[in-house]
């Protein structure tokens, strides 16, 4: 669907996004609008087949109208816009967008400045000719107002003059929008501060009348009702406080704003056996790019020479650089910290990986959570109100006879001292925090929704493979018959295997690799899916399967090794047998392995009280193996990508808030179909396209994250939003005089008016608090999980049985994954930070080996 994006000027609160949204909704274009206070800019979706050029200018228009000045700012999915990522159109449009992001912000920000140093200029003078005698402060120069009312009165109106003229736009946006019958916080501060100048005036010319009169007695009691300085106060303070909170909002986009600038602005490529410096733009589809040291990643790719350690963290948290090798996959936005790589382009422009970032976050910031609702419907209702018991103040003192100036000033101190800019913020700066926050820690929202939802998830649904488990399977065992070798077992299974595909066969390969086993060729290759895989090895028949698969082939499985396929079968492994020159030569167990941390990582999450399921298409004893290992009660094995759905659809049906955590296209229905549906990064397309929330990190510790900050979230929204009530709810009452005859508390306009500009810095700066909270948890699992590796030296290994014992000693540790290697005489292990090199070398003792380093 069409998308157009504006940034609007002349924003000042809630009232205003109301205004504007009403009138661009009643555009027959446009199908959704959402404007946002927090970022000054408008998101539009567009019915299919409209022009871009007529939409945009009809809702400028329309905006314009309103009062205030729409500025496009981007758009997509309109005809004749297809090619755009192929160009490189977005990348330069999404650089021009960061400008004018920041520069817009930096204008506001520099035009308040300016304004609130004009309007000292008249403020200060005024204070000190009104204040001064009231503390005591007798300057000669300044005109006594008992001898000289007149021209007192007249100072106070000339000194006036600044506030109000360097200020008028609350008067010409106020009246505006009061006239519109849309008004807005400018129409308070316009009603408010026109109500005490017009009667200073009324004051000075009423104290001309007794002058000419010869009433000079009289006026004493009116010099000192003038009221200009009221509303000098009132605009300067308003001012100030509007600038105080323009710099604190631009505070919250930074995140957004620290993305945008790592994009780089040029990339080098390889042309014609040189290096060439183009732009980023210009860069596409199967270009060659060479990745120095200190170079940040321009586009996406895939690494065809060198190695080099690149630091991820921008896009996943992760503080420490991650080696990459040929095949591994560069995003854009990660530095090259050590080495040299080139890598082919295989996402750039919009679907390059930062650049995707970025629009996630715009999206989230964009969109409004299910709170923020009622919060609309208040702040529609809010102004009005005001007005209304700004009259009603006013009729009532009077009535009470009290006198008129009494009652003006209770007036105009309501007008004054309601803040609809504190509720229109309280949601918003929140979640533009909180998600500069989760992308910090590698977490991507989609939508605000979700992470206002988050939190509330009771019931977790985990996929196996990819998600629980590395998704990466290993040889667990190699049982050679007697007679037989391991090495041979492994070269005849990897000759077949090499011809495969399928991930069993590539751990398989890997294994065969690590001993340096020598392949031989395969001829008359065939696969039988789902069975196993035949050829001919030195023309001799091969075969590796289900045991099943090798009867059919003729080949004879004794009960002994049917009974050991049978016990490696309930440990989740899957079994491959294999024969050679019609006779078994052995069986090879092979199985995923947990991720490290996952089991803590489950632990905690089972301790918040979140009930955990494992979800997925394999087989029961498989699932039930992982579960045990990672401490999950409750299995759901042999699914269809709708049976997941129709789970996660059945938990909802009873009143459970559901998260479904997956990776794969067979989880896209039920993530999309969940509460929450959560995504790892490195998952497919389809699974990301369906989730709410993108886990950049392939760590299950990040759920902990994700709910921690949720959590603290929306704590901090209910905070604001308290505040924001309360302030006006106290404020109103006591600036209306209602706690007067009882205990003589009375607001002055300007106090009304000082209290009013805080309101709404405090929000803000109580929402960039989240900026700094601590998103671990209390037992420290992070650190204690983060994965290690350390290479054993070991002595006393003489074969390939040697390396499977020590294997196995080392896989037993819970969270341990390890590839010992005969050649070098050395235990590869990656194992978490809980577990130390005295427990790993203790494991390799009991085997009968020895440690040298």
């Amino acid at each position: 669907m069409p998308n157009l994006t504006f940034d609007i000027k002349g924003m000042s609160c809630a009232a205003c996004v109301n205004h504007i949204e009403q009138r661009v909704s009643h555009i027959p274009a446009i199908k959704t609008v959402q404007v946002q206070l927090l970022t000054n800019s408008m998101s539009l979706q567009v019915d299919e087949g409209q022009n871009q050029a007529d939409v945009t200018k009809t809702v400028m228009d329309a905006v314009k109208k309103a009062g205030y000045e729409a500025i496009p700012k981007g758009a997509s999915g309109f005809s004749g816009n297809e090619d755009a990522t192929q160009t490189g159109t977005y990348t330069t449009l999404r650089s021009a967008n960061t400008n004018t992001m920041t520069s817009l912000a930096e204008e506001a920000a520099s035009d308040l400045w300016h304004r609130f140093l004009y309007s000292l200029v008249g403020w200060l003078p005024l204070m000190v000719l009104n204040m001064g005698p009231m503390i005591g402060l007798h300057l000669p120069w300044v005109p006594d107002a008992t001898s000289n009312p007149m021209t007192v009165g007249l100072l106070n109106a000339l000194l006036t003059l600044p506030p109000v003229w360097v200020n008028r736009h609350y008067f010409t946006a106020g009246f505006r929008a009061l006239r519109q019958g849309s008004p807005t916080m400018d129409s308070l501060v316009a009603v408010g501060s026109s109500a005490a100048i017009a009667y200073g005036l009324y004051v000075l010319f009423k104290l001309a009348t007794l002058l000419e009169t010869n009433q000079a007695s009289m006026t004493g009691h009116w010099v000192h009702q003038l009221f200009f300085e009221s509303a000098a106060t009132i605009l300067t303070l308003v001012t100030l406080g509007k600038y105080l909170e323009a710099k604190s909002k631009h505070k919250t986009t930074a995140a957004i704003t620290g993305l945008m600038n790592l994009s780089p602005k040029t990339a080098t490529i390889q042309q014609n056996g040189n290096e060439v410096e183009i732009p980023v733009e210009a860069v596409k589809k199967g270009d060659i790019v060479v990745f120095k040291v200190g170079q940040t990643a321009p586009v996406d790719g895939v690494v065809l020479e060198g190695q080099a350690y690149v630091d991820e963290s921008a896009l996943t948290g992760e503080s420490l650089p991650v080696l990459k090798n040929v095949g591994d996959t560069i995003r854009s936005g990660t530095v090259c910290k050590d080495g040299y790589l080139v890598f082919e382009a295989t996402h750039v422009g919009e679907e390059a990986t930062l650049n995707q970032i970025i629009r996630l976050m715009e999206a989230t910031v964009a969109s409004k959570a299910p709170v923020s609702k009622l919060v609309d419907r208040i702040s529609r209702w809010f102004v009005p109100t005001v007005l209304v018991l700004a009259i009603v103040t006013m009729a009532g003192w009077l009535l009470a006879g009290h006198p008129f100036e009494f009652a003006l000033t209770t007036s105009i101190a309501v007008l004054v001292i309601a803040c609809p800019c504190a509720l229109g913020l309280a949601t918003p700066v929140a979640i533009m925090v909180g998600t500069g926050r989760g992308a910090a820690k590698g977490l991507l929202f989609k939508s605000a929704e979700a992470l206002e939802l988050a939190h509330q998830v009771d019931t977790l649904f985990l996929d196996k493979t990819g998600t629980l488990t590395t998704g990466h399977p290993t040889v667990k065992g190699l049982y050679p018959v007697e007679g037989q070798s391991v090495t041979t077992l492994l070269k005849v299974a990897a000759s077949l295997e090499k011809l495969s595909t399928h991930p069993l066969g590539k751990a398989v390969i890997d294994k065969a690799q690590a001993e340096n086993v020598p392949l031989l060729e395969t001829t008359s290759f065939k696969v039988d899916i789902g069975a196993g895989l035949s050829g001919n090895i030195q023309g001799d028949a091969a075969i590796i399967g289900h045991q099943a698969y090798l009867e059919a082939g003729g080949i004879a499985v004794e009960e002994s090794w049917m009974t050991l396929g049978a016990k490696e079968a309930g440990l989740g492994h899957t079994v491959l047998f294999v024969a050679h020159k019609g006779s078994l030569l052995g069986l090879i167990s092979v199985a995923d392995s947990l991720k490290p941390g996952a089991k803590e990582a489950i632990a905690q999450l089972q301790r918040q009280n979140r009930h955990i399921v494992l979800l997925t298409g394999d087989r029961l004893e498989t699932a039930n193996a992982i579960a045990t290992e990672a401490g999950i009660n409750r299995v759901e094995a042999g699914l269809t990508p709708q049976e997941k759905q129709a789970l996660v659809e059945a938990e909802q049906a009873k009143g459970h808030k559901v998260a479904m955590v997956g990776d794969g296209i067979n989880d896209a229905p039920a993530l999309a179909a969940a509460t929450v549906g959560i995504a790892m990064g490195k998952g497919t397309d389809i699974a990301l396209e369906s989730a709410d929330v993108v886990l950049m990190r392939d760590d299950l510790n990040s759920l902990l994250v994700l709910f921690t900050l949720s959590r603290k979230v929306m704590r901090t929204i209910k905070e604001n939003l308290f505040w924001a009530f309360f302030y006006n709810v106290i404020g109103i009452p006591l600036a209306a005089g209602l706690f007067y005859l009882s205990t003589g508390w009375l607001l002055s306009p300007m106090v009304a008016a000082a209290a009013m500009s805080l309101s709404s810095v405090t929000v803000v700066l109580n929402a960039l608090r989240l900026r700094g909270i601590k998103l671990d948890t209390s037992n420290k699992h992070f650190q204690k999980n983060s994965p290690m590796k350390t290479i054993l030296h070991i002595e006393g290994m003489s074969c390939h049985h040697c390396t499977s014992t020590v294997e196995k000693a080392l896989t037993a540790i819970n969270g341990v994954q390890a590839t010992v290697s005969l050649s070098s005489g050395t235990a590869t292990v990656e194992h978490e930070n809980s577990i130390t090199v005295a427990d790993l070398i203790k494991a390799v003792e009991a085997a009968g080996y020895s440690v040298k380093n």
